[in-house]
């Protein structure tokens, strides 16, 4: 963050100083864990569900912050913040815990302080990227290539809510030249506000899915909150990215006053792949088609929907100042960043382990189904699917699951492993399918999938595991790789 005293961060957020005279300076990181402080930072105190961060408030200072956001009296230094009503954008992220509405409270000086911050950073350009599935993945990419560029700020993982949000746009100081921020949303109006916390100059939407159907209702209502992203861009010097292959997406153009650069596999697209090939391992190699040029991509990620995300960073990176040749290079040397997201590894028994638990949706899910397929062909062992619920898709849930359960038996994978009584229907598809037998499996819990595989699995093959997140099926993964987990990746 930039350097501030407390009396510039008290007028930012509308608070009042406590304990301090206002002169004293904030040097360091903004920071929510009272273990992560740093000498000279701001400790946001955020009510949690065992803790209240107001009770580490003294602590955070003791260890080295200058001072703490608060929403109410501390024994330290501190801003204290009104408890007023939250604005919309924090009534999407609720705080366990927050009882009285500090916590809404100090979330919402939270993103002032980020405003106000990202306000005096001229030179910074300002990403963001949202769609149904894919963002993280995207994002961890777009911040890769730009790093090469200058100096370059993206969130951890899917860090994307109105704590997430602010917190990473608060890591951006005088020499960061680019700001990466994934954009979610569980309603309608909630990316709007974030993008009020940090304008967007660039922004890319990657496709509308069914991931939060049960919230939205429909994919048209999905698609009405993605597009706020590229209805917040500036005309002058906005761009907005879109995938030319999603019609929903593609439409989103009439919704931007920004310059609109279309990417995707359609020869419409102004950034394209041509002549898309798998390898071996299930890693995709492509012609990467531009105004500027070409050259050949050959992608360390692993599924074919990879290209897309591959393509919407390319194009990003293409507008802020790369070279096609720079842009090709580039994604050759991509590694993945965030955890649990198509996490290949490769046991010392040649058993390879696909962990991509942390979540899924219809898309993701046919998706790495392909990818496992390719990648068992490589090997020439058996492809396992160790699959559980998809959540949060409401009255389509039913549906959905039996879909992929018959994908499954359509793409011929091996073993179909499904865990837990919520994903039933993609066994019970399967079998309608394929009149399957003991290639699919229904089973109770995480042990009993491990038992399973620990009993069955043999040199050569290939495991997918992937489930929404609240499923935990990356314990399956975890229990199959031991600790060679973070350290054995293919």
């Amino acid at each position: 963050m930039i350097e501030l005293t407390l009396a510039e961060i008290a007028a930012a957020v509308g608070g009042r100083l406590h304990r301090a005279d206002g002169t004293e300076r904030v040097t360091g990181t903004v920071e929510f864990d009272s273990r992560k402080v740093t000498r000279g930072g701001l400790f946001v105190a955020v009510p949690g569900t065992r803790v209240d961060g107001h009770e580490f408030a003294a602590k955070a200072v003791a260890d080295g912050a200058t001072a703490v956001l608060a929403a109410r009296e501390v024994d330290a230094p501190a801003v204290l913040v009104p408890r007023a009503a939250a604005p919309a954008a924090s009534r999407s992220y609720v705080l366990a815990g927050d009882t009285d509405g500090s916590g809404q409270a100090v979330l919402a000086a939270l993103a002032k302080l980020a405003r106000y911050v990202v306000d005096r950073l001229p030179e910074l350009a300002v990403v963001g990227v949202t769609g149904s599935s894919g963002k993280t993945s995207t994002k961890d990419l777009i911040a890769q290539l730009l790093e090469r560029l200058g100096p370059t700020v993206a969130p951890p993982g899917s860090f994307n809510t109105e704590l997430g949000h602010p917190w990473t746009a608060l890591r951006a100081g005088t020499t960061t030249r680019h700001l990466v921020l994934e954009l979610s949303a569980r309603g309608v109006g909630h990316i709007a506000a974030l993008c009020e916390v940090a304008p967007p100059r660039i922004g890319v939407v990657l496709n509308v899915g069914s991931a939060h159907l049960g919230e939205f209702g429909s994919r048209e209502a999905i698609a009405a909150a993605k597009g706020e992203l590229v209805e917040a861009l500036p005309a002058e010097g906005g761009v907005a990215i879109l995938n030319t292959d999603d019609p929903l997406v593609s439409a989103m153009a009439d919704r931007t006053a920004a310059r609109v650069v279309r990417f995707g596999q359609s020869p419409e697209a102004d950034v394209r792949a041509r002549d898309v090939v798998l390898d071996e391992r299930g890693r995709p190699g492509f012609e990467l088609v531009t105004p500027a040029g070409s050259g050949h991509v050959q992608l360390d990620l692993h599924g074919e929907h990879q290209v897309s995300n591959a393509l919407a960073a390319a194009a990003v990176a293409l507008e802020l100042g790369a070279t096609v040749e720079q842009v090709a290079a580039w994604l050759g040397a991509a590694q993945p960043a965030s955890r649990w997201r198509m996490e290949v590894t490769e046991r010392p028994d040649g058993v390879v382990v696909v962990n991509d638990a942390y979540n899924a949706n219809p898309e993701s899910m046919r998706a790495a189904l392909k990818t496992l397929v390719a990648m068992a062909r490589g090997t020439g062992g058996r492809s396992w699917a160790v699959l559980g619920e998809m959540a949060e898709l409401g009255a389509d849930a039913l549906r959905a699951h039996d879909e992929i359960g018959r994908l499954a038996v359509r793409l011929d994978v091996n073993r179909l492993v499904v865990v837990g009584e919520p994903a039933r229907p993609m066994h019970q598809g399967a079998h309608l399918e394929g009149s399957w037998g003991e290639e699919s499996v229904l089973v109770p819990d995480v042990d009993a999938a491990v038992a399973l595989l620990r009993a069955e699995l043999r040199p050569g093959d290939v495991v997918l595991v992937k489930a929404s997140r609240a499923a935990g099926l990356e314990r399956v993964a975890r229990a199959l790789l031991g600790a060679a987990e973070e350290d054995a990746r293919a």
